[in-house]
């Protein structure tokens, strides 16, 4: 068990610490041992050490890593992109060469799709354009969505490409250009994720958890077949192998070994190798599958990664008695010439509501705030429930906005049925987004 108990820590412990990275500052996880740990890694421990190595070398180490650490992590180059392909190929052919003369005809058809999909959308994902705003797409970047008047307001401008901020849009510092109902910047295929490119990413996702699953679950049905041809009293859930042949924990655990030792093939030179990668897949694939689960989510909430993060920043607000809300007139509103807003949004819906924060916890005052936006008064939110997510179409129209864009656009000639937009209002009012 030495060596597949190695493999199995190894694998393990990276797998936790992407998880504990990935995960860690979620909003959702605030008050969980996840984000403790997440501070306790990335934020306690690195303090220490450089505490200590100030003390010991005046910094010099530190400076070092963290030059090299900022580099990887938030520089644009292809180096986890290549750590990504050469996981997966040397992976396969690690895998494939002791288990395909064991498949069916018609497993290996369905394992080679489970293979390419991830190459195809990886493909897509890197070298699709996620939807960069240039002075040519600007005025129709400006009509994709409404501003909301929470998390984007008109007459914001991005001081490095020097035009108005369409809504949802942002600026990215890697790839030095703002992108359309920006996502976030994706180290592993190497591009932003937007507009362009969504649906590529959600089906990358989809196609690798696939695949790690796929492979993991192949991997197991090979090695316990040759487990029970040599020990017929064997069984894969050990209490039924302890009722059935008397077998203790310890001698499930020696066969185990030794499975996983043949891989399914014995005699094959690299069946230890098979063993190792489905015991890699079987471990990464609830990483993979976390991931997937958590822009579904988004996609159902109607939002993005970096407006998931805006809105926790509201919540911040609202625990704080900070945030106010009051009515806002939809008709009439950005049509007038020279406006900061598009004369018309394709978008179904428009704002109805708008939301501010004021430093003091009492309400905006007209003049010391400047002028505001809106009607009526001024009433304090403390829950996001409550708040209107004016992008939030329900989980089916969300999904053909990502995947069709441009189909969940109207003309602004042809009124929207007035029984659309009251199920759609419906649905935004029902819908609790939990940041």
């Amino acid at each position: 068990m030495g060596t597949i108990a190695t493999v199995a820590l190894v694998v393990l412990a990276i797998s936790f610490m992407v998880f504990v990275t990935f995960f860690g500052r979620l909003p959702a996880l605030r008050r969980t041992p996840i984000a403790w740990l997440h501070k306790l890694i990335w934020v306690h421990l690195p303090n220490a050490v450089t505490r200590l190595d100030t003390r010991l070398t005046g910094g010099r180490v530190t400076s070092s890593c963290t030059r090299f650490g900022t580099y990887i992590m938030y520089d644009r180059h292809p180096t986890v992109l290549i750590f990504f392909l050469v996981l997966l190929l040397g992976s396969e052919a690690l895998y494939l060469p002791p288990a395909w003369p064991q498949l069916s005809p018609f497993t290996k058809i369905t394992g080679t799709l489970s293979i390419l999909l991830p190459y195809l959308f990886l493909y897509l994902s890197a070298f699709t354009d996620p939807g960069s705003i240039t002075p040519s797409n600007h005025h129709d970047e400006m009509a994709r969505y409404p501003y909301d008047f929470s998390l984007f307001h008109p007459g914001a401008s991005c001081s490095t490409c020097l035009h108005l901020k369409p809504a949802r849009s942002k600026h990215c510092s890697l790839c030095r250009r703002c992108v359309a109902r920006a996502d976030h910047h994706c180290i592993f295929i190497n591009n932003c994720v937007g507009a362009g490119n969504h649906h590529y990413f959600l089906l990358l996702l989809l196609s690798t958890a696939i695949l790690t699953t796929y492979g993991g679950l192949l991997g197991i049905h090979l090695m316990t077949t040759q487990m029970r041809l040599r020990f017929p009293t064997w069984s894969l859930l050990p209490w039924r192998a302890n009722a059935g042949a008397g077998m203790s924990l310890t001698q499930w655990l020696i066969v185990w070994s030794w499975g996983m030792q043949v891989g399914g093939h014995p005699g094959s030179g690299s069946a230890v190798a098979m063993g190792a990668v489905t015991l890699l897949a079987l471990m990464t694939s609830p990483l993979v599958w976390g991931l997937l689960g958590y822009h579904v989510w988004l996609v159902y909430c109607g939002t993005t990664t970096n407006e998931a993060m805006k809105w926790a920043d509201w919540q911040v607000e609202m625990d704080d008695g900070c945030a106010f809300k009051r009515r806002l007139e939809v008709a009439g509103r950005g049509r007038e010439p020279g406006g900061d807003e598009p004369g018309w949004t394709r978008w179904p819906v428009e704002a109805e509501q708008v939301l501010v924060r004021t430093s003091d916890g009492r309400p905006p005052v007209e003049g010391r705030e400047g002028e505001l936006p809106g009607t009526g008064e001024w009433e304090a939110v403390w829950r996001l429930r409550d708040v209107e997510n004016l992008y939030d179409l329900g989980f089916w129209d969300n999904l053909v906005d990502l995947f069709v864009p441009g189909f969940m656009f109207r003309d602004p000639h042809v009124p929207v049925p007035e029984a659309r937009l009251k199920r759609r209002k419906k649905r935004r009012a029902r819908k609790i987004y939990l940041a």
